[in-house]
């Protein structure tokens, strides 16, 4: 390739940069701003946005339903996905590919149509409660990512150690839990966590399956905004980019996600 190639490609990937980490470091700085208002450049520096966090009830009671939710959201899709993934992968299964289109279809649509038809179908056709609704929609937004990866560590892992173990007298599903759960257990750490933060980061699917008397961390966050338009936004954000980062670093060192990903 051109040598002004090159430079082509350097100069674009560094505007694309640019784009993606500015708003980020925006954030952050206005974060510690002692205006009343978000404003940038910031003309002094405090933390009392962070601490004003804590006098928020409807944000600490809406983080913790958006944590419980997410939790149990991506829990039931590694308890459905797993032995689906095995399935269509190991189970002999023809049409696969079908299969895999039917359960990656949640990330084809716009969030607000998925959000929208499981509020007319849950909500107010079948009248399910609030929590019960967004643990499905949840679920529903998660579950792609448990096919994708699940199904990237079935593939990486050599078939034949499964065959060993039947050829030595271990029945198929006792070889499942000793031979196949351990040597995937990358690909559904990181399933789980992508499945998470994705449920979790939410908003069009929040919006339509949480109402009045059910918070939920992005919905308390947009009733904040409509009365004040403070750094506590920005500090809010900030701790939830902490606690992403977090766990991403957390898995990366200890299940080897940046293998699984490559």
């Amino acid at each position: 390739m051109p040598m002004h190639s090159h430079k082509v490609l350097n100069v674009i990937g560094t505007v694309a940069i640019l784009f993606l980490v500015f708003p980020l470091i925006f954030i952050i700085i206005t974060s510690f701003g002692t205006g009343s208002t978000i404003e940038f450049p910031i003309k002094g520096f405090t933390f009392n946005w962070y601490l004003h966090i804590l006098d928020q009830p409807d944000m600490i009671s809406g983080l913790e339903t958006s944590l419980l939710v997410s939790f149990i959201a991506s829990a039931f899709g590694l308890l459905i996905g797993i032995p689906a993934v095995y399935a269509m992968f190991r189970g002999g299964i023809h049409h696969t590919a079908w299969f895999q289109m039917l359960f990656l279809s949640p990330t084809f649509l716009p969030e607000v149509v998925i959000g929208f038809s499981l509020y007319q179908g849950l909500i107010i056709t079948l009248h399910w409660p609030m929590m019960i609704s967004l643990i499905v929609g949840y679920f529903l937004l998660g579950f792609p990512f448990v096919i994708r990866l699940v199904g990237a560590g079935l593939n990486m892992m050599d078939p034949h150690m499964e065959e060993a173990a039947w050829i030595s007298g271990c029945s198929r599903l006792k070889g499942f839990f000793k031979i196949v759960l351990p040597n995937i257990k990358s690909s559904i750490a990181a399933a789980f966590i992508f499945s998470f933060i994705n449920s979790f980061n939410s908003i069009p699917v929040t919006l339509f399956l949480s109402g009045p008397g059910f918070n939920m961390l992005p919905t308390s966050i947009l009733n904040y905004m409509q009365e004040n338009y403070d750094p506590t936004i920005s500090a809010i954000s900030v701790i939830l980019m902490l606690i992403t980062t977090l766990i991403m670093m957390l898995i990366n060192h200890f299940m080897g996600l940046n293998r699984l990903l490559k």
